[in-house]
């Protein structure tokens, strides 16, 4: 079975509701997320960089979360959830399941960091502000490419808008404004979706 080692709000919820859209059985590992925990010699043997999530399946071992959604996909997707490799969709799908990471989530990680580093009254507006300006470039864009289209790759649903799904949710308490309009009703979309709720109360049942 599927172990996922994960601690409440972190990137795991994003395998955790791939899983539950599949009905793949997993196993939740919490972990905790104390830093003494995470640069321990136990848990740097899991993740290298001590943090999470990590996978383990069999001899397989992973610590990123997108790479952890395609293995997942390729081995026991059965093709839901991706569009065929052989199709211009699945650039498009490509693009965005990793735009949620490495363009989108990453300022909102930069204002996570700063405010734990510099807490209430020491943190730098400056720094702040910036950071989220980008967080409103990346749901502009979004917000345009949702066009006309219940999800980002039209009327199917795929993997592309969990690891979307994620980014959104942990922007939300990060900005200063709503969600523009179109985001506003992809985000409620996707967030009533039975599995996501699903995973959500597990991750709770399970810290």
């Amino acid at each position: 079975m599927i172990k996922i080692y994960h601690a409440k709000g972190t990137r795991g919820l994003r395998v955790m509701w791939l899983c539950e859209e599949l009905n793949i059985d997993y196993e939740i590992q919490n972990v905790d997320f104390s830093k003494e925990f995470r640069f321990s010699e136990q848990w740097l043997k899991i993740n290298p960089l001590g943090k999470l999530p990590s996978l383990r399946d069999g001899d397989i071992l992973l610590f990123e979360s997108c790479a952890m959604i395609q293995y997942i996909l390729d081995k026991y997707g059965g093709g839901k959830l991706q569009p065929s490799p052989s199709t211009t969709s699945y650039a498009y799908f490509l693009q965005w399941l990793w735009f949620s990471e490495a363009t989108f989530a990453r300022p909102i990680g930069e204002i996570v960091n700063h405010r734990r580093e510099f807490p209430d009254e020491q943190e730098i507006p400056e720094v702040v502000q910036e950071m989220q300006s980008r967080i409103y470039k990346c749901l502009d864009a979004l917000n345009e490419a949702l066009e006309g289209k219940d999800f980002i790759l039209g009327k199917d649903f795929t993997a592309a808008d969990i690891s979307l799904g994620y980014s959104l949710l942990i922007a939300q308490n990060r900005i200063d404004k709503e969600f523009p309009e179109k985001v506003d009703k992809y985000w409620g979309n996707i967030s009533s979706r039975r599995a996501f709720i699903t995973a959500r109360n597990r991750e709770q049942y399970n810290n």
